[in-house]
């Protein structure tokens, strides 16, 4: 502890969380929804591309979508903003992939088990029969326990390395 009271400089997690949940969604709208085109917003809910008012009424709903992500990585970027700006630190860059990692992990492990699972408002992969739907489901959600869990172990170990280094950080004043 310094003489203020606190611990000294923190690395902003939620930053890389919040960084992590936006470049989760990007990645599910652009490569799931838009390159491959394996599902939209509600197909598996009643709205199968199938007409121009239902891909039209799906597109709108892809485009709130990518916007709530958006949202998110402006989260993390006035997050690690401040963190910045208060202090001048150079952190393990770890922390930062693994927090990134964690956020992406989330946002698989939510968005699976809400959308894919409890609405059933799409499938990762609807361009495979509907009795293998669940096995792609399974999939992201595993891949979404693997980041989260690898993120976490990366974190972790950055903490570590600049718990170990901390003689070194200075805070500038």
């Amino acid at each position: 502890m310094n003489q203020s009271g606190d611990e000294g400089p923190r690395f902003p997690t939620a930053a890389g969380i919040f960084f992590g949940l936006g470049l989760g969604g990007f990645f599910d709208g652009i490569v799931l929804h838009q390159i491959l085109q394996w599902h939209h917003m509600f197909t598996s809910a009643g709205y199968p591309p199938d007409s121009v008012s239902n891909l039209q009424f799906n597109t709108l709903w892809d485009g709130l979508f990518h916007a709530s992500t958006y949202i998110f990585v402006v989260i993390g970027l006035i997050l690690l903003w401040r963190a910045a700006h208060r202090r001048h630190l150079w952190w393990s860059g770890r922390m930062l992939v693994g927090s990134m990692l964690m956020g992406f992990g989330i946002f698989n492990l939510v968005e699976g088990i809400i959308n894919h699972q409890i609405l059933q408002i799409h499938h990762v992969n609807e361009t495979v029969p509907p009795d293998q739907w669940l096995y792609w489901d399974l999939g992201f959600l595993a891949w979404g326990a693997a980041m989260l869990a690898g993120g976490w172990w990366l974190l972790r170990s950055g903490r570590r390395r600049t718990e170990s280094r901390k003689p070194h950080l200075r805070r500038v004043q």
